[in-house]
């Protein structure tokens, strides 16, 4: 029994594994071709921008995520027909949600971005990266939607190889429209953009290969199924996003306690620190298939099982992760073109953030349990702790301690999400 779960499991895990870490590479791609081109300014500029179309690829996991979820439950229960509609409904929501966001994203990047705290030079090159992403967020929140279905419908290879053909297209491209044709800002999202688009191509082809039809169910029911999806849709957008959202408060309180140089450092931490946040993510949504179906099943035994590999899984991916980014911390910094001065600010704020990732780690596949078994209440207590834990700390601590309370919020909040998770954690284990 446990030898077959095992092989069950990581022949999920390690594709998605595989197709995160990739993944994390993609989201440093443009930060390393914008850093070398425009040195601590293009930092700057990418690392206010950036929260824009990492809300577009969150809004697509959480809604494709979620969906997936609900496809796994009906599949274990032999609801074929149900779990089509499932798939179909779920597709029509996310090009609903992509359409909306091209039209608000375009037309109001300038003042959102100006809220997010660029100014001058540094909000027109954001603007022009902005409203690029706009344009193809279809593709993009499409590509995040469609791969958590191809791995639930037992495709979790195909799911990484498109990935790595659109992290291919993306490096390919950043190369050209950024170096050789010195596009700049503009020319780093086109290649986002057409990266994402193949991805998103493989999965078309990969649904007409399965034959999965396009059937939508009656409006009642449809409706029924868009609130059930945007319930459990919270939970993955949140902790896709909440990484986002605390780089929002802390480039924020960096300006304020800091400088634009502040915000290039953070911009390096939090690239490096960004794949393993998504190396984590494979872990917890590469197990997230199995543990939906055995919970459809009722196999709590299994669940806890495959949970338990979880979290094993993801303390060794994260300690031997911290160990390497410790012992390069000096070249990160050069990696993104940084001035000699950020990479000594890098070199001396990276320990802070190596030091709580555990927490994080356990954290992290805590909530990918509790959304993939639809204990929405409890995923959404742990994906809003962080971001919550680390506001409070950033209103605590700089004013007492300046710029360092703006570098310790982050550590110290995790921390306590960690309590918070293990509490409840303990919780629904003392109920099954």
């Amino acid at each position: 029994m446990n030898t077959a779960l095992n092989k069950k499991y990581f022949s999920h895990v390690i594709p998605s594994i595989l197709a995160f870490a990739l993944s994390g590479v993609y989201t440093i791609v443009d930060g390393f071709f914008i850093g070398q081109s425009l040195g601590d300014t293009g930092l700057t500029a990418i690392t206010l921008g950036y929260p824009i179309s990492a809300l577009v690829g969150a809004i697509g996991t959480g809604l494709g995520l979620s969906g997936a979820i609900r496809f796994a439950i009906l599949s274990a229960q032999g609801e074929t027909q149900k779990r089509q509609e499932c798939f179909s409904g779920t597709t029509l929501l996310m090009l609903i949600a992509a359409a909306l966001l091209t039209a608000t994203l375009f037309a109001f990047a300038e003042p959102i971005l100006y809220l997010l705290g660029a100014r001058g030079d540094m909000l027109a090159l954001c603007v022009s990266y902005a409203r690029v992403i706009a344009l193809g967020a279809v593709f993009q929140l499409l590509a995040t939607g469609f791969v958590p279905f191809i791995r639930n419908m037992g495709g979790a290879t195909v799911a990484m190889i498109a990935m790595i053909l659109g992290f291919v297209t993306n490096i390919a491209l950043d190369y050209a429209f950024v170096w050789a044709l010195s596009w700049g800002m503009a020319g780093a999202a086109w290649a986002t953009i057409i990266g994402q688009a193949v991805t998103m191509i493989v999965a078309v082809l990969f649904f007409l290969v399965k034959k999965s039809r396009f059937c939508l169910p009656g409006p009642r029911e449809l409706c029924r199924l868009w609130k059930n999806v945007l319930t459990v849709a919270i939970s993955p957008f949140g902790l896709t996003f909440s990484s986002t959202i605390t780089m929002l408060f802390i480039n924020r309180f960096l300006l304020l306690y800091g400088n634009e140089q502040a915000v290039a450092v953070y911009g390096c931490i939090g690239y490096i620190t960004s794949i393993l946040y998504l190396l984590l993510q494979g872990v917890g949504d590469g197990s997230q298939p199995l543990i939906s179906q055995y919970y459809g099943k009722g196999d709590h035994r299994c669940v806890r099982a495959t949970r338990k590999l979880a979290y094993v899984t993801a303390i060794v991916v994260t300690a031997v992760c911290m160990a390497g980014v410790y012992l390069a911390r000096a070249k990160v910094g050069t990696l993104f073109g940084a001035s000699q001065e950020a990479n000594a600010g890098v070199i001396q704020y990276l320990p802070l953030f190596l030091a709580t990732l555990l927490c994080l780690a356990f954290v992290r596949i805590t909530t990918s349990y509790f959304y993939a078994t639809e204990k929405n209440k409890l995923s959404y207590l742990l994906v809003y702790a962080e971001p919550v834990c680390t506001l409070l700390m950033l209103l605590i601590l700089p004013p007492v301690l300046k710029l360092t309370g703006v570098w310790l919020a982050v550590p110290i909040a995790q921390v306590l999400t960690f309590v918070i998770a293990w509490v409840a954690k303990r919780r629904v284990d003392a109920k099954i």
